[in-house]
């Protein structure tokens, strides 16, 4: 047969995708109605190659329902005379297609959600950012819808609370949940405050944002005897700030477990995990114009984030980072899942820059890294003590725990 006829298969397949790629246009109202899908209605030449196939599709069209208005046409042919087939299924709106794709029940619980939240905020229907999200409006359970609409509600009537999430008075709701759903959140108000604030959670809400909190270790006697006796430490920057110690030499690495293993060191203070945040370093007094050394991964985001903290520490020098490194424990890489994008990164040395340019370049391998973690540890802390003892001028001392 020379033409393509559509089954009833084939257009509930069609109406089906349909429905998957234009279910938020339709949600807003776009799309023209009736739809009409043409089914390819045969020739004479058609019914003369293969009357016994015509036959049967129109037999099966006969047999259907369920697909809309099935329209059909009469055909007058010369020598097999008038025919009545199936020429076209139409449906009227999204609601007959979306039942077609077995998705009449979440359209209506859609249309019936973006309709309240519509009529409750109307600056809402000028966005596509209800349609965007319409799985929230088709799937969310009753309490859980509730509990969005009663926390946008809280929040629009009550936009510079400056109160912590913890604190809001919407039942049910807790801070769990609410991070779950933090970049929803953040859309809506972004709509709802008309973009007069920039795409911040915490402003966009009005809430306090919790303080950042730091998590340092005092490698030294010493300085633990300035604070109480107490090693490891997490707080607040600002509480940090103002502890009255004065330490010698800092090391800062990136990995947790790597901070909580670090053996003694005489005048010495670790910080931990701060990733993208080191630009807190710049705010603890007592970290300025000391030596400090940064280990973090060799890959291309630890690169990056020692150059920011280097704009922090202008003398901070790296260990470990290097390509002798890399190269010298090949068994141990791994891949990174994205690099870091490409960026000035002014703040690295020349011999820094280049191994991010080499790792970037897949020189070595494709997206490879090596995660300090990886690194033997006696060794390693051979290298950290080395570079301490460079920067300070001094003979290196030792990194293992003080004689009781």
């Amino acid at each position: 047969m020379s033409k393509k006829l559509l089954c009833p298969d084939d257009v509930q397949d069609f109406l089906t995708r349909r429905f998957n790629n234009q279910h938020q246009n339709w949600l807003r109202g776009e799309g023209s109605w009736p739809l009409s899908v043409p089914l390819g209605v045969p020739t004479e030449r058609d019914v003369t190659q293969d009357a016994e196939a015509v036959r049967a599709w129109v037999g099966a069209w006969a047999a259907c329902s369920g697909l809309g208005e099935l329209l059909w046409e009469e055909r007058q042919w010369g020598r097999l005379g008038a025919h009545r087939l199936p020429s076209s299924v139409v449906v009227s709106t999204p609601l007959q297609v979306a039942a077609i794709a077995r998705q009449g029940a979440r359209w209506t619980l859609a249309t019936q959600r973006y309709d309240r939240l519509n009529q409750r905020w109307p600056e809402l229907a000028a966005s596509t950012v209800l349609a965007r999200n319409f799985d929230v409006l088709a799937d969310y359970e009753v309490v859980d819808f509730e509990r969005l609409f009663g926390l946008l509600e809280w929040l629009d009537v009550n936009p510079a609370s400056g109160k912590y999430l913890r604190q809001l008075p919407v039942e049910g709701l807790d801070t769990k949940w609410i991070e779950k759903r933090r970049s929803l959140v953040m859309d809506l108000m972004y709509v709802l405050r008309r973009a007069e604030i920039g795409r911040d959670f915490y402003a966009l809400c009005g809430l306090q944002r919790p303080l950042h909190r730091l998590r340092i270790r005092l490698l030294c006697p010493v300085l633990r005897a300035a604070v109480g006796g107490l090693r490891d430490i997490e707080a607040p920057v600002d509480e940090l700030a103002a502890l009255r110690i004065a330490p010698g030499a800092a090391v800062i690495v990136e990995n947790l477990e790597t901070g909580v293993a670090l053996p003694d060191f005489p005048g010495c203070v670790a910080l931990m995990k701060l990733g993208n945040a080191v630009s807190v370093l710049q705010d603890l007094p007592w970290l300025r114009d000391i030596p400090a050394v940064y280990w973090g991964d060799i890959d291309t985001h630890g690169l990056a984030i020692l150059s920011r903290a280097r704009r922090q520490l202008p003398r901070l020098k790296s260990v470990l980072m290097d390509p002798q490194t890399l190269l010298a424990h090949r068994p141990l890489w791994g891949q990174e899942s994205a690099q870091h994008i490409d960026a000035v990164l002014a703040d690295l040395t020349p011999a820094e820059r280049a191994v991010f340019d080499g790792l970037k370049g897949n020189v070595w391998g494709h997206k490879v890294r090596l995660e300090q973690e990886r690194l033997p540890w006696d060794a390693a802390m051979q290298a950290v003590r080395e570079a301490l003892a460079c920067m300070a001028g001094a003979t290196a001392p030792s990194l293992s725990a003080p004689a009781s």
